[in-house]
């Protein structure tokens, strides 16, 4: 099992190596990238084309450890440039990057991105984000719904990425939400992140048009996510983003019902209460999303991580098929029930003025 993350929130990812594609290296963004890299001690490799030339060590666990190590600096090409519906948490998806460097015991992109779990930073940036105002009041989440209409059309930038922890890499993030800070429009950026280094993001003028959410758990739970930024550091960095007058939220997940999951949770909340306390015009929102897997997942977190004590008993859960008819396996009926009722009055409890946006 991996170590427990750092209590060092100012921890930054320094990739051992970096790939960067010919069509990259046209993107002055992309060779931005690849230069702060370089000055973090990562071996820059420029590609000859545009195919990225992976090494393939032949001991599985070898080849994940140079995935992880590895980031990749590519073009993200027209058809992934046009967002995606992403349901229940925003009306579209964009990706500035693909991949995760963090070690996650149960991560939710296992099984969903092909191929070694290498890291790809997008060097066309401005391309990415220009394709999106096309889209403004045309969703099917915030866009048609009375309750989050308010929240304008919502545009999810971390869908196949955690974008803030390669932030002092790629500068990404930076574009995006100076962006949505011109915008002049009923429209919202939303991200989520496990890394507590924000400091890139603190003073930009994001016009009110962002929403920063912390993915957070019980303590219990946190040395699952390996390479991340201890739980105190994500609160911390979100208070700090509140105090600058960003619009912020919670996400909790995956939720368990580990032993003492009650007062985990509570201990959770009343620690981002207290985060949170001296933040003027708080905009607070939570998601509550429980742990789920699939059999392809399982397979492939298995083989990452063949140490880890992470519940996978697909006996002790209830098997459902997604809208597209794959396999997953949730929580029984009665257990989920028990979660819902606690979680929620936890939440009133210490985060009174907090909207819920959604429980799955």
């Amino acid at each position: 099992m991996p170590a427990s993350p750092s209590a060092d929130p100012s921890r930054l990812w320094r990739p051992r190596r970096v790939l960067i594609t010919r069509a990259a290296r046209g993107f002055a963004h992309g060779r931005a990238m690849a230069e702060r890299a370089a000055a973090l001690g990562a071996e820059i490799v420029e590609l000859p084309g545009d195919r990225l030339m992976l090494p393939k060590p032949p001991d599985p666990r070898a080849a994940y450890r140079e995935a992880k190590a590895t980031l990749a600096v590519v073009v993200s090409p027209p058809s992934k440039r046009r967002p995606q519906p992403i349901p229940p948490s925003a009306d579209w998806r964009f990706d500035l990057a693909e991949g995760c460097h963090a070690h996650c015991q149960y991560c939710y992109l296992a099984g969903s991105l092909a191929g070694p779990p290498i890291t790809r930073a997008y060097a066309n940036v401005n391309e990415i984000l220009a394709v999106l105002p096309a889209h403004l009041g045309k969703g099917g989440v915030t866009s048609a719904s009375a309750e989050r209409a308010h929240e304008g059309t919502t545009f999810e930038g971390s869908c196949y990425a955690d974008p803030l922890g390669i932030e002092h890499v790629t500068g990404s993030l930076a574009e995006a939400v100076r962006f949505f800070g011109r915008w002049d429009a009923p429209v919202q950026l939303r991200f989520t992140s496990k890394f507590g280094d924000v400091s890139s993001l603190i003073g930009l003028p994001h016009g009110r048009r962002v929403r920063v959410r912390m993915s957070v758990n019980a303590q219990g739970l946190i040395r699952y996510e390996g390479g991340t930024s201890p739980l105190q550091a994500r609160l911390d960095a979100l208070g700090r983003l509140a105090r600058d007058g960003y619009r912020v939220g919670l996400t909790v997940a995956p939720i368990q019902p580990f032993p003492g999951w009650a007062a985990g949770y509570e201990d959770l909340f009343a620690r981002a209460a207290t985060a949170l306390a001296d933040s003027p015009d708080l905009d607070l929102t939570v998601e509550l999303i429980t742990h789920r897997f699939t059999p392809g997942s399982k397979t492939v977190l298995r083989d990452w991580y063949p140490g880890s004590d992470l519940d996978l008993d697909e006996a002790a859960r209830t098997r459902k098929l997604t809208k597209f008819g794959a396999t997953k396996f949730v929580y029984p009926g009665e257990t989920m029930r028990d979660l819902r009722a606690s979680l929620q009055d936890l939440l009133h409890r210490h985060l009174p003025d907090a909207r819920l946006l959604y429980w799955t």
